[in-house]
């Protein structure tokens, strides 16, 4: 059973406040957490049923005991963070990483401004695992990256993609000094993405879901980008969710790299 402290410790870190103070985070599910034991970070403890642990047994077999921690089900709807809880949840250190303008340069990298929904930066950073995207630069107001939703959401590319945290204007300053290097911006008025020249490196910048790309960012911007709708003489939604114009962008990008 679970001791009242080990339950107020695990439900504490589902807020950032609390993952601040103790530079962890919680992850939950079998994919989820078969994705953590298979990647870099740092495991302190797994929480979970007599079941799961039987079935991973060649996978915990590097994991040390005081870190594995059998509970029940009952147990487990304690600390879950889900409508219908699973097997296993776990509570990992929080990475930091660093960058280099030299590094970035010659990538390419997403740029993410004032994104507020956790389920939209979860599955973006899903949709950068896929296409090999490594780096992705988020403005301070941006959703914290380690919100249960937002690693959910991730299915476990969170392991493997770099998240970072910067001054909006401070960074763009920086990165539009870098010679060869376009920041895109997407927009209803900017040109086919399609049609435009596209290169491999360089910054992608995607707007709040809301209100878009910042005014004070647009002058950073030298190549505006349009994802256009079919046929473009009929009616369509107004806009396309972010997540889906990541991937559109993303997949466009890459698909000009092999072409060329």
């Amino acid at each position: 059973m679970l001791s009242k402290n080990k339950i107020k410790f695990i439900n504490s870190i589902k807020k950032k406040k609390y993952r601040d103070i103790h530079q962890c985070f919680f992850v939950e599910g079998e994919k989820i957490v078969d994705e953590l034991l298979h990647s870099d970070m740092s495991i302190i403890r797994i929480f979970a049923t007599s079941t799961w642990i039987q079935s991973r047994h060649l996978e915990l077999n590097n994991i040390d005991n005081k870190e594995l921690v059998e509970i029940t089900d009952e147990d487990l709807k304690k600390i879950s963070a889900l409508s219908t809880p699973n097997k296993v949840m776990a509570v990992a250190k929080k990475s930091e990483y660093s960058y280099t303008f030299d590094n970035i340069k010659s990538k390419l990298n997403l740029f993410l401004d004032n994104i507020n929904d956790p389920g939209n930066l979860g599955t973006i950073i899903r949709i950068a695992d896929w296409f090999g995207i490594e780096d992705i630069f988020c403005s301070l107001e941006s959703v914290d990256v380690y919100n249960p939703k937002v690693v959910q959401a991730s299915m476990g590319a969170i392991y493997r993609t770099k998240v970072h945290y910067v001054d909006s204007i401070d960074f763009l300053q920086k990165a539009i000094q870098l010679n060869g290097f376009n920041i895109y911006g997407t927009f209803l008025e900017g040109k086919n993405i399609y049609e435009e020249e596209l290169k491999e490196n360089g910054l992608i910048i995607l707007g709040s879901e809301s209100h878009g790309i910042t005014e004070n960012l647009k002058p950073f911007i030298n190549k505006k980008l349009f994802i256009p709708s079919f046929p473009s003489n009929m009616e369509t939604s107004e806009s396309l969710n972010i997540s889906i114009a990541a991937a559109i962008t993303c997949a466009e990008f890459r698909r000009r790299a092999i072409n060329n």
